[in-house]
């Protein structure tokens, strides 16, 4: 019986190799399997291949040279990657809402004067309610409370507490400098 079955095994591997004794669906199946592990073995070998510059793999190499904090591209990722345009494409989105929300306060905003900072420039701000500010803003996006806090860390906007909630700060005055 061993050797029956070995004979077996030896008919269907070369039944295999011959496209000939199959119909064509069955060859270009045959084709398609192929190419994918001809793709697949080409991604593991790039992979491969990146794994040996990546100082975070396991594999570590004595030619690889670990970041260090404070050069310029530590913690950035590659030049020209999808990851690199990613960043790109939200930072260009996070500053789009950034515009709208100064536009919105400038809309619906009291103007008024600077007091007392001392500052070069005109002295002019807007000022709004934050209960205001929500109402009119929640049917632009769901998301105020984080773009406030970015718009007051690049100095945009200024309001007291470190976190606005809506119920208990609605009546938090939120000056956008201009």
């Amino acid at each position: 019986m061993g050797t029956n079955s070995q004979s077996d095994i030896m008919e269907t591997e070369e039944d295999i190799t011959d496209p000939a004794k199959f119909s064509n669906d069955t060859a270009a199946c045959m084709v398609s399997v192929k190419g994918l592990k001809e793709n697949w073995q080409k991604w593991c070998d790039e992979h491969q291949e990146y794994q040996k510059h990546n100082p975070f793999s396991q594999d570590i190499r004595p030619s690889v040279t670990v970041p260090q904090r404070g050069h310029g591209d530590y913690g950035r990722p590659l030049q020209g990657s999808v990851t690199a345009q990613r960043g790109k494409d939200a930072h260009t989105h996070i500053s789009r809402e950034l515009e709208e929300l100064c536009d919105v306060m400038r809309n619906i905003g009291q103007p008024g004067d600077r007091e007392g900072d001392g500052s070069s420039s005109d002295g002019r701000v807007v000022t709004v309610e934050f209960g205001e500010l929500f109402e009119h803003y929640v049917t632009i996006s769901n998301k105020l409370v984080g773009i406030l806090l970015r718009a007051r860390k690049q100095g945009l906007v200024d309001f007291e507490g470190e976190m606005l909630w809506q119920g208990r700060d609605d009546h938090t005055v939120i000056t956008l400098w201009q």
